[in-house]
């Protein structure tokens, strides 16, 4: 994968340096005081002590290349829903509540228009997600952002800030081998891997309709917006099931349940089929397509118990098992 990734321009063995040098010189940060961080880098999210028993989660994410899809359709009304998304399907993963965002929007040059369609996709998406918008920030930066074409360039992400109590908080930790693995579907591919999906697709014009695809064009199958599943989390979080993991399926797949803070394995015995738009890449001739393929954003670890429930309806999911790593003893 990280090959194919380099053939489309992004590296990821030198992201993952590069990430490292960043975090190892933010741990020495010095406030003059004790830490409020209650959870170890690498998480979904961040947690902040702020009361006894009241954290506050904070995460932050992107689009990312999605949005060049959006220039050259001029289609922007749906990248504001992925926005929202990227950031609260992340906030949730710790057990906590999201209760607002604050957007970030960086424009080559000022369009009245386009800026109200990312509205309306802001505004759907924090419907969907019961989320506030109570603030944000606009820069114009005409030399330092350059569309596809020029000069309709922007970029968009958001902060998310949710709440969580302590001893509810949810890491991963309690998994242990046998408990049941649950992943929900796709929408398509959300908003992750574009830079290597458009090289895979480049043959193909925004307008084509491959009989794949249903009779959707290629630019509808794009602009999918990523799916929220804030809603469906909480509900679970709130019923009597035993959740003990939760994980954001985006950059880099499945390896994404790496990040749960748990020692055990992960076997994936029943997967769900590829959405549409998953399996039209993965047909693709280029080569370059396995990152595509994924059809699952969204999991939850759970007691085995919770095998016998459907505690999400009406979705479908997909299945799993967790193990012992190798190695270890029972």
């Amino acid at each position: 994968m990280s090959g194919a990734y380099a053939h489309s321009g992004v590296d990821m063995s030198a992201a993952d340096r590069g990430v490292a040098a960043l975090v190892a010189v933010l741990k020495t940060i010095d406030t003059g005081r004790a830490s409020r961080s209650v959870l170890a880098s690498g998480h979904y999210a961040a947690v902040l002590e702020v009361a006894p028993n009241l954290g506050i989660a904070v995460g932050t994410d992107g689009v990312g290349s999605k949005l060049i899809v959006a220039e050259q359709t001029g289609r922007y009304d749906t990248v504001g829903i992925d926005c929202v998304a990227m950031n609260v399907n992340d906030v949730v993963c710790v057990g906590a509540e999201p209760i607002a965002l604050l957007d970030y929007l960086a424009v080559e040059r000022v369009d009245p228009e386009v800026m109200e369609a990312i509205g309306v996709g802001l505004k759907a998406g924090a419907e969907a997600a019961g989320v506030e918008i109570p603030g944000g920030e606009v820069a114009v930066l005409p030399e330092l952002i350059q569309g596809h074409p020029s000069p309709s360039g922007f970029d968009l992400t958001a902060a998310c800030f949710g709440t969580v109590a302590l001893d509810r908080m949810v890491t991963g930790a309690t998994c242990a081998p046998g408990d049941a693995l649950i992943g929900l579907p796709s929408s398509g591919l959300h908003s992750n891997g574009y830079s290597l999906a458009r090289v895979a697709l480049e043959a193909l014009a925004f307008e084509d309709r491959p009989t794949a695809l249903g009779g959707a064009s290629v630019a509808d199958a794009l602009l999918e917006p990523t799916v929220i599943y804030v809603r469906a989390a909480l509900e679970l979080l709130r019923s009597e099931v035993d959740v003990r993991g939760l994980a954001h399926i985006t950059g880099g797949g499945l390896l994404n349940l790496l990040r749960l803070h748990a020692d055990v394995g992960f076997e994936i015995d029943a997967p769900l089929p590829c959405r549409r738009c998953s399996g039209w890449c993965r047909s693709s001739p280029t080569s370059a397509t396995r990152r595509c393929t994924r059809s699952s954003t969204w999991a939850a670890a759970s007691a085995p118990s919770c095998r016998r429930r459907r505690p999400m309806p009406p979705w479908s999911c997909s299945r799993g098992t967790m193990r012992a790593p190798r190695g270890s003893a029972g």
